[in-house]
């Protein structure tokens, strides 16, 4: 075990002095301010929020989310602040105050059904398309209950980025 702790250990020193950024925190990690573990999802409770190159409002936005209940990660806390991750793994620093423990996800593939049941052949409710921002409702093993634009439905867990294989919700 002490072999793989050096390993790690190297590694993230290799990736901050090669200025490559910071490091993904290892799984089962605690946030320093909020003591919640790290990584986690989020969405965004504001329909617009500055992301930023550092943890303060004195550092340059780089970019501005524009979507409500969009599905982020949060990879790291300082103060008020929260480092997040879209689905396409960029980001950067957004204030807390713009960030909603309401969980969502969003499509990956092409097109999904929402079906009545967690049950192949079930009925369809309705279909969304990538991209699509759903809530999530309940999230077993296999399969995901979701709303979007008044619709509810189960799909599999699999087609859908904001929720990790393993994880349940009720």
């Amino acid at each position: 075990m002490a072999v793989t702790v050096k390993k790690a250990t190297l590694a993230v020193a290799a990736m901050l002095v090669a200025g490559l950024g910071h490091a993904a925190p290892a799984q089962d990690t605690l946030g320093p301010v909020t003591h919640l573990p790290l990584p986690r999802f989020v969405s965004m409770k504001a329909s617009e929020g500055n992301v930023r190159r550092g943890p303060s409002l004195g550092h340059r936005i780089d970019w501005v989310y524009r979507l409500k209940d969009l599905p982020l990660q949060i990879t790291a806390e300082h103060g008020h602040w929260r480092r997040v991750e879209d689905r396409d793994g960029l980001g950067g620093w957004v204030h807390y105050s713009l960030l909603s423990g309401v969980r969502t996800v969003m499509i990956e593939e092409d097109e999904i059904a929402l079906l009545m049941k967690p049950v192949e052949g079930s009925p369809e409710n309705a279909r969304l398309r990538r991209g699509v921002v759903a809530r999530i409702e309940q999230c077993g093993v296999e399969w995901c209950r979701l709303r979007a634009g008044g619709y509810g439905g189960w799909t599999h867990k699999t087609a859908l980025w904001g929720v990790e294989p393993t994880e349940i919700i009720e």
